[in-house]
């Protein structure tokens, strides 16, 4: 099993690629450069997921799915906001194509494959409603929930801080220390680290 990361949109964010023998899981394309179809060149592309539906994290559902056929994959308290894409795009003086609507809903408990790979569903709830978080063995997925010295954003339509906070304690550190965390935008880190070094989560 293999993770790329492709670095998209003027907002930086984490667009990863799971890759096991011949099949592709794709998570937050915020775009679709021509790198990332380099890349999953000659492979089956199963299933897109958005962690959640703000612009910088699914502008490029549309091409990726003419391009693939993938399923789209999101939790159903999103669908207004991947609906909205182009409004929140303008808001932030960018531009996106729409996305399609997805074929699947998620929800808490859940499961993604890829090749022999299977990722647990968590609903994640605070920066947006309908956040999710995939699970896999000795790391986790965690969009815009957890970052390297930082939280979330809450001051979005929908975010809630407590929301963001009660679901890091009960979805993200509760997890072992060494579990390594990829997050929706800069570096890789871990929990052990978050949990002794970010200043978000003192108390907890």
């Amino acid at each position: 099993m293999e993770i790329r990361t492709f670095q998209v949109t003027p907002f930086i964010v984490n667009c990863f690629v799971v890759k096991d023998g011949n099949e592709v899981l794709i998570i937050d394309p915020g775009d679709a450069p021509a790198s990332l179809f380099r890349y999953i060149a000659g492979c089956m592309v199963r299933t897109i997921v958005n962690t959640h539906c703000h612009c910088d994290h699914c502008g490029g559902n549309a091409a990726l799915i003419e391009k693939t056929g993938a399923e789209l994959a999101i939790h159903k308290e999103e669908l207004p906001f991947l609906r909205a894409m182009e409004v929140q795009a303008q808001m932030f003086g960018v531009s996106v194509t729409p996305s399609p609507d997805p074929n699947r809903f998620l929800k808490e408990g859940d499961a993604v494959g890829v090749g022999s790979v299977s990722l647990k569903v968590h609903h994640a709830p605070g920066h947006s409603p309908g956040h999710i978080m995939l699970l896999g063995e000795g790391y986790v997925f965690c969009g815009d929930v957890l970052f390297q010295g930082s939280i979330g954003r809450t001051d979005l339509p929908g975010g809630d801080y407590h929301q963001l906070m009660d679901s890091i304690q009960k979805k993200l550190l509760t997890l072992p220390d060494e579990t390594v965390v990829y997050p929706g935008h800069g570096p890789f880190t871990t929990i052990g680290e978050e949990r002794r070094t970010n200043p978000f989560l003192a108390g907890l």
